[in-house]
């Protein structure tokens, strides 16, 4: 659909409204939404008429012999009043992330649907789309921006309840919540990005203050049934906070047969698969994980593969990855594996295209891995370079992003550090 498609709904005491659902918008939208949160103050559009449109002469001649020649169609009242409110949840529950945003500024009733129960039973039937990416900013450390890789466009959302006193970095996600933790590694936060849904979780019993990895799980399949999240250190301290009971906990220490320290490798990020939280160490190299529900801990021995750096762990369909750089001479290429079960190895299956590696060739290229569920978000950047690139782990694609301007702004954005994220409207924290 290209250009401005205006549609008229026929809304129940609120009278003719026109919806201008236009793409170059959207983001101006979703921005004003996200600001507001849920307070509902929204404004209504005011009724007015659909500006006419040019038709083509075959549409005219139709017109002409329908007898409707220079007149309106609209949907009659009679009708359209009658169609099941369920069934209009469960259209709107499939929209777009950012097409619903645009919605809900229809009227109150659309703008309240985010804490009905039966439209979260109707988002909860959608299947899982690509994740999107909250990422900070060199530039802009207190302040996000989300990346949606469907319509391949930045989102600037300002989260009111972050603290603005200090950097807060996102570490994790699970269920449509990003998880946050100050750069002191002292308070964590719980978030969804996209309805200003916020907590700060209760203090550690455990005063740590040294370098923490953190995995996040959900206790079933939706945020409804709670979350929890690990945080360890490379000493083998560690806790679990339950959300259902809203408490942190030391469920026991970590086995004897788990080498200390875990030198954990804190530029990947954790992967989750099914309740378990995988993290990345070396010496030895290879793989601790976690059961949030057993609350056992298991080591696994992986030879990384040669030459390989700035590596870091990912997921997909329950298959572990790897994702890294590997470089020899002057040659740079970022290439994909795939750990196999049966020998714990570590088999490569993609590569980044070699025309693209050429602009590596001779420069100390470094890679940050923003995302790590089955769509990879990877920064790659020198001191002549910034770039950002998305890779499909099913269907092996690439693909370039293009480039975080800041609102009415023209310089690019440098990303530090970022997490993916499933888009979630009714995750509540």
């Amino acid at each position: 659909m290209s250009g401005s498609v205006h549609l008229e709904f026929r809304l129940l005491n609120v009278g003719w409204c026109v919806l201008d659902i236009n793409d170059g918008s959207a983001d101006e939208y979703c921005d004003l939404v996200m600001a507001a949160g849920k307070s509902g103050s929204f404004k209504l559009l005011e009724p007015s008429k659909p500006p006419p449109s040019k038709k083509s002469r075959k549409e005219q001649d139709r017109g002409k012999l329908l007898g409707t020649t220079g007149t309106t169609e609209v949907m009659e009242c009679e009708i359209w009043k009658e169609f099941p409110e369920d069934l209009i949840e469960a259209v709107i529950a499939r929209l777009p992330i950012a097409t619903f945003f645009r919605f809900r500024t229809v009227c109150r009733k659309w703008n309240s649907l985010l804490d009905s129960q039966s439209f979260s039973q109707h988002c909860a039937q959608v299947p899982q789309a690509n994740p999107w990416f909250y990422t900070i900013t060199h530039e802009n450390v207190n302040s996000g921006a989300m990346y949606d890789p469907s319509l391949k466009k930045w989102h600037h959302p300002t989260i009111s309840s972050l603290p603005t006193k200090m950097i807060v970095l996102p570490v994790a996600s699970a269920g449509g919540l990003v998880c946050f933790i100050d750069i002191g590694h002292r308070n964590f936060y719980v978030c969804n990005p996209l309805t200003q849904s916020f907590k700060e979780l209760p203090a550690r019993s455990v005063k740590v203050w040294s370098r923490i990895a953190v995995g996040m799980t959900l206790n079933g399949n939706a945020v409804s049934e709670g979350y929890k999240i690990l945080w360890v250190c490379c000493d083998g301290e560690y806790e679990v906070y339950d959300s259902v009971k809203n408490s942190w906990t030391r469920p026991g220490s970590m086995p004897s047969n788990i080498k200390l320290p875990l030198s954990l490798n804190f530029k990947s990020q954790a992967v989750s698969i099914d309740g378990t939280v995988y993290f990345m160490r070396s010496d030895p190299e290879g793989i601790v994980s976690y059961d949030m529900v057993t609350g056992v801990w298991t080591q696994f021995i992986i030879p990384a593969p040669r030459h390989l750096s700035d590596h870091t762990l990912a997921e997909c369909g329950g298959r572990i990855m790897l994702v890294g750089l590997l470089t020899k001479n002057a040659a740079t290429c970022v290439c994909i594996w795939e750990l196999q079960k049966m020998t714990l190895l570590w088999k490569e299956v993609d590569r980044m295209p070699n025309i693209w590696c050429l602009e590596f060739y001779g420069k100390h290229v470094r890679m940050t891995c923003l995302g790590n569920k089955g769509l990879l978000m990877l920064s790659l950047r020198s001191r002549q370079m910034n770039r950002l690139v998305t890779y499909n782990v099913k269907s092996r694609e690439w693909l370039k992003v293009p480039g975080c301007l800041v609102p009415r702004g023209r310089k690019r954005q440098w990303i530090a550090c970022g997490t993916a994220f499933h888009p979630c409207l009714t995750a509540t924290v």
